[in-house]
This record gives C-alpha cells, structure tokens and sequence, in this order.
C-alpha cells in the first residue's frame, strides 16, 4: 500500500517538476540582461575585444611614434640663425642717428650655424629610440595586466553562474521535498513540523539564489568594463585551466619575459643612453657666423666671419658631475630592476604553492568529502522515508552537501584564477609559447 501511494504521488510530481526546470532554465539566461541568442563569449575573444576597445594602448601607440620622431630630429643640426643688426650708430653730434655719415656705421646682416658634434646627436637619437623602446616595452606590460584582469573577470561571471545553476537545482530538489512532506501529511503519515522545515530550507535557498544574482550582475559589470556590452551575452565553455604554461625549471626564463621587467630593462636603457648624452657633453660643440656689413656710399663694405666655442673651463664641477649624476640614476634603475625581478619570483612561486593546495583540497573534496555527503543525505532521506528517520536530519545532510558542493566550487574557482594571473604573465602574441607540463 504504501509503495502504491509513493508511486502515486512520484507521477503526480513529476510534471510538476518538468515544469519547474524548464522555467527555471528558460531564467538563468535573463539574470543581467543576457540574451540567449548571443554568440557565447570565449575568454579568448573577450581578450581580443578588450585590446581593441582600450584606449590606453591607442595611447602608448601615439607616445611611441612621438618618441620615433624626437629620435629622427635629434639626428638633424640645429637651425641656422639669422642675425640683423646696426653697428656703430652714432648718438649724439650732427652725425647723430645717421646711417651713413660715419665710417664706421653698419648695417649688419649674417647667419649663425651651431654645429653639434656628430657623436652628441648620435647618442640623443638613441636616447630617444630607447624611449620609444620603454613606451612599447610599458605597451606589452598594460596588454598582460589587460588580459590577466579581462580573465579574472570573465571566470569571476563563470563561477557566478555556474554557482547559481547549483542553487537552482538544489532549489528544485527541495521544493520537490516540500510536495512529498505534503502528501505524507495528507496520508496522516507526516507532520506540520516537517512541511514547515522542507519550506524553511527553500526559503534558505531562495536568499542564496538571490545573493548569486548580485553576484552575477556584479561580475557582468565588472567584465563590461573591459569589453563593453557583449558583457551581457552568454559565455562559453572556459578553457583547460589544470595545466600552466610552464613549471618551475621555466619560471625564472618565464620571469625574464615578464613585461613588467622589460620595462624596467628598457628604463635601464634609457637611463644608459641618458648617460652618454652626459658623456658627449663633456666635449664643446661650436659655431659659425658670417656678416655682411654695409656702410655709407663713401666707404667699403665688409664682411665678418667669426667661430665660437664654449669654453669648459670648470669641466670637473660641471660636465663631469652631471655625467656622475647620469650614471647614478643608472645604477639605481639597475638596483630597482634586479629587486623587481626578486619580488616577482617571489610572488609567482607564492601563487604556484597556493594554487597547488586548492587543486590537492579540491581533489579531496572529489575523492573524499563530496561522496561522503552524498551518501549521508542518501542515507538520511532513506531512513526517513522508512521512518526510521526525522525530516530535520535529512535537511542538515542536505544542507551539509550543498555547503560541500559550494566550498568545492570556491576552490574550482580559485584554480582557476590562480591560472588566469599565471598564464598571463605575459601576453600572448609577445612570447613564444613554452610547452605544457
């Protein structure tokens, strides 16, 4: 009689329960405003979308082709200059403010040319294309930091929603608990207490489903941040996130292509060409002037040519300190890069040990924890439905298996984001790839 009544009961339940799932699969796709009929969004293409929409590289594009054309005019001479003048022009007698009554009145016109030694434009062009060099080597950097948080914010969405679709399920398992618990109460074979327990525990689940929703719209924002409204579109499958791109034999050749270092290498080296600018000052440029000099009908016009040349006179206070100071900036670039590279070792190691113990705590979970709470609410249904049971027990197993299934999708997570900042050290297209371990 009583497998008569369950079977009853079980068919009576069933549509109802089709129902519920389908409404709730035809929901998900609307939390944030995502259209279901949108292309899924790949990590990939989202990091491809997000470089074409930022700004910030358009603008490292235009500081270096500034740089580029500073190093081609710094190759160039300086302009001529040209010079007008009255010489000797007297101011007082009758020949006073007279152009061409006194001999030695003249009306002067001439042109100036500096000639700046070939060595000193040499070493300010290469300064310049070292600049060009940091800017692109800044580029690279911004490119990985783009990639890294364009993929941290797509996993972010990812485990949202994928932590919403359990609390649905879970959700759904539960209300169908609340339609058993009814029709035992009906058969005067259940209590009030335990309808009234079975609705407490999808009211639980609903808060958490809406707590997901936040998250959800919280992650949508985040990742339109970065690739604008195509945010709001589903996503795809997310990639094999196990394996890194290197181990630990790779790190430190890995680290040598961390962009960040390359900016600082590229730094050095403009801090050294700065230096030999320095250096090539120590040595005087020159210059050179012609004037023509005409006077009165009465008298000859001249010609002038003069040579001018900076006298260093105090070269060991002046050029030579600004030489020691260029090579001061230099040495503590060098000092400042070396520390960066030690800080980054540092911190990649500490994430490659964290990230190892979520993936071990995740396999635990798998081979352990999450197996020994599906048993128990199994087992805890079961004695309830014999009567050997409560209701309360069954709900703490189930319970107990939705904070299982939720820790281990923390955990999922958090692998997956250790992946996100590790694969991207550096961007791809920059470095050529290093083989799977």
């Amino acid at each position: 009689m009583d497998s008569l009544i369950c079977a009853r009961t079980l068919a009576r339940l069933l549509p109802a329960a089709c129902r519920i799932l389908v409404a709730a699969s035809l929901a998900i796709p609307s939390i944030g405003g995502i259209r279901a009929a949108d292309p899924p969004l790949t990590l990939d293409a989202a990091r491809h979308l997000a470089a074409e929409r930022s700004r910030r590289l358009t603008g490292q594009d235009a500081l270096v082709a500034a740089a580029r054309e500073r190093a081609t005019a710094a190759t160039r001479l300086p302009d001529p200059t040209l010079r007008l003048g009255v010489n000797n022009l007297p101011v007082t007698g009758a020949e006073r403010f007279s152009l061409t009554q006194d001999f030695m009145t003249m009306r002067s016109v001439g042109v100036a040319q500096e000639f700046t030694r070939e060595e000193k434009r040499k070493a300010r062009q290469a300064r310049f294309e070292r600049e060009a060099d940091a800017v692109t080597a800044t580029q690279v950097a911004a490119r990985a930091e783009i990639d890294r948080e364009v993929a941290l914010a797509w996993f972010e969405r990812h485990f949202a929603e994928t932590r919403r679709t359990l609390l649905l399920r879970q959700r759904e398992e539960a209300r169908l608990q609340i339609e058993a618990t009814e029709a035992l109460l009906r058969g005067a074979r259940g209590s009030t207490a335990d309808v009234l327990a079975a609705r407490s525990q999808v009211e639980q689940l609903n808060d958490r489903i809406a707590e997901a929703d936040q998250r959800i719209a919280t992650a949508t924002n985040a990742l339109s941040r970065w690739v604008g409204p195509a945010a709001t579109g589903p996503l795809a499958s997310p990639p094999a996130f196990d394996a890194l791109p290197f181990s630990d034999e790779d790190l430190r050749d890995r680290l040598e292509h961390h962009p960040q270092l390359a900016a600082l290498t590229k730094q050095v080296d403009v801090a050294r060409a700065q230096a030999e600018i320095a250096r090539t000052e120590r040595r005087a440029d020159w210059s050179l002037e012609f004037m023509y000099n005409q006077r009165g009908s009465a008298y000859s016009n001249m010609v002038s040519v003069n040579v001018s040349i900076p006298l260093q006179w105090n070269r060991k206070d002046r050029q030579d300190r600004e030489l020691a100071a260029e090579l001061s900036t230099l040495d503590a670039l060098k000092a400042e890069r070396e520390e960066a590279a030690r800080a980054h070792e540092a911190e990649v190691r500490e994430m490659l040990l964290e990230r190892q113990s979520k993936m071990d705590r995740r396999r635990r979970y798998d081979v352990t924890l999450l197996p020994l709470a599906q048993d128990r609410t199994q087992a805890a249904l079961a004695a309830y439905r014999a009567g050997t049971g409560s209701l309360v027990a069954a709900l703490d197993a189930r319970r107990n298996e939705i904070e299982v299934q939720l820790e281990r999708l923390q955990l999922e997570r958090d692998v997956a984001l250790f992946w996100a900042r590790l694969n991207y050290l550096v961007p791809a297209g920059h470095d050529a790839p290093l083989p799977n371990r």
